[in-house]
């Protein structure tokens, strides 16, 4: 592949990187710079984890000051140097494990390399992109290149993304929940979203094999049997814990998926090829784990609420079940299709109980994390319409202990209709009780529901005033009418 000219974006990224290094203040100012620094940006990965901490703590200081206004936060010269910084970076983190010079386009580069690639030329988010590796696709493909990057995509999905603000990726499928996880999930060895032709020899490969048959499944470190370890957060790390959790863990990989692991030499023909590219590519346009769940997990993190029944049961099942949701989120494929070893699963199952106990006890954020994992059908119901049922009742009782995180995500399951009846009113209700008792989000969207509500109002009284003069006005003409004739 010739070697790329360089673009208005590539000096603009090469200006912007050697000013934050100079210290230097960057051409129409940046917000967060100080914050930005706190995040040691030394091009690693764990920088991208950083920053994504920052994103979450700038999204909640904006909902509590009120200023949580995306459009309005767009039109801030500041705020866009800001998020463009941040795309510049994570293009360079993802470049530069890929050994390749990141190469920047526009809209105007991109609609003309990838003709094909629907673009909103009102969108910021779709501004511009990065190519990251060396690309041999045809540019004209359904969805542009492989290689193509949105980085402000993920930024954006992080700052504003909603269950009423949902961000749908310019390549198809949603964005995935922010940089670290996007990042991720196009490196060297990764299934890309959008490599779809080249993810199918990598499967065969591995077919029979001493290997697993699921090239993209990482291995959890394991639990020796009576050790004193625990997993946690970020994966492949291990933390020694002062409290022993039970897990006769013992393998050192994860079980080949069954529709894999029987096959010997398998023989794909062109219709086969096609057909599994269709299967993959059906399954890389969602998350791993649907938003709103996503949400929840940040706000149990994040939304501090005081607990009334001992909280180690449900910090011991946490550390475990982390673990877990870290490595089903670099998944490119549905929670259900990420396979793990019985053993992994005893532990699970183990961890469950662990929130099992504690919301017995009364703890809420036990109540609405054991909840998630019965409405995903992963809990410890025996079938789906039971877990779907437990699950929802848990978040009612939550709810009824005035927590605002169950009280939010009560409201999104009405709206929605998951494990009850679809009830708008009961939504509206139970948003309109988180935002009372706190929830900074709830009580943005509450108040402009509420702008809205008033403006309908205004607009009906006035239009009833228009009616009410326009039968002044008749009157007024009859009654001059009916003077002329008597005159």
């Amino acid at each position: 592949m010739s070697a790329l000219l360089l673009t208005p974006l590539d000096y603009t990224a090469a200006g912007y990187w050697q000013d934050f290094l100079a210290e230097r203040p960057i051409a129409g100012g940046i917000v967060y710079e100080t914050e930005l620094r706190d995040c040691v940006l030394d091009e690693s990965l764990a920088s991208l984890q950083r920053i994504d901490t920052l994103l979450t703590q700038i999204r909640r200081d904006m909902i509590k000051a009120g200023q949580w206004h995306e459009e309005t936060l767009l039109i801030d010269e500041r705020y866009r140097n800001f998020m463009v910084f941040l795309a510049f970076y994570a293009g360079q983190v993802l470049a530069q494990r890929w050994q390749h010079t990141p190469h920047w386009y526009g809209q105007f580069e991109l609609r003309k390399r990838y003709p094909n690639v629907s673009l909103t030329s009102d969108d910021f988010y779709q501004h511009m992109a990065v190519v990251y590796r060396e690309d041999t696709e045809h540019s004209t493909s359904h969805n542009g290149s492989n290689s193509a990057f949105f980085a402000l995509e993920p930024i954006g999905l992080r700052l504003f993304g909603h269950i009423d603000r949902p961000f749908e990726a310019v390549q198809g499928g949603q964005v995935a929940s922010g940089l670290y996880q996007a990042v991720s999930l196009r490196l060297p060895g990764v299934s890309e979203p959008s490599v779809i032709k080249a993810a199918i020899p990598d499967i065969i490969q591995n077919v029979g094999t001493h290997k697993t048959a699921e090239p993209y499944l990482d291995t959890v470190p394991e639990l020796p049997q009576n050790s004193n370890q625990v997993l946690v957060g970020p994966s492949d790390k291990i933390e020694t814990s002062s409290t022993p959790v039970n897990n006769p863990s013992s393998t050192t990989d994860y079980q080949p998926s069954p529709d894999l692991s029987s096959a010997e030499t398998p023989s794909v023909d062109t219709a086969s090829s096609t057909l599994m590219s269709s299967k993959l590519a059906s399954v890389s346009k969602t998350p791993p784990t649907p938003e709103m769940f996503t949400q929840l997990l940040i706000e149990l993190n994040e939304i501090e609420v005081v607990q009334s029944a001992d909280n180690m049961a449900y910090q011991q099942a946490c550390r475990v079940l982390d673990q877990f949701e870290e490595h089903i989120a670099k998944q490119n494929k549905s929670r259900a299709q990420v396979s793990f070893s019985q053993n992994h699963l005893k532990a699970k199952k183990q961890a469950l109980l662990k929130l099992q106990e504690a919301a017995d006890a009364g703890n809420t954020a036990a109540m609405l994390r054991l909840a998630m994992y019965e409405l995903l059908g992963e809990g410890l119901a025996v079938d789906k319409s039971a877990g779907t049922a437990t699950g929802a009742e848990w978040v009612k009782q939550a709810a009824s202990k005035d927590d605002s995180r169950a009280q939010r995500f009560l409201s999104k399951i009405y709206y929605q209709g998951i494990g009850v009846t679809q009830d708008i009113e009961n939504g509206q209700y139970w948003l309109t009780q988180a935002a009372k008792h706190g929830h900074a989000e709830a009580a943005d969207l509450v108040a402009h529901w509420q702008q809205t509500q008033e403006l309908m109002s205004t607009q009906k009284r006035e239009q009833h005033s228009i009616k009410r003069y326009q039968i002044l006005l008749g009157a007024v003409a009859v009654i001059a009418m009916l003077i002329l004739i008597l005159l």
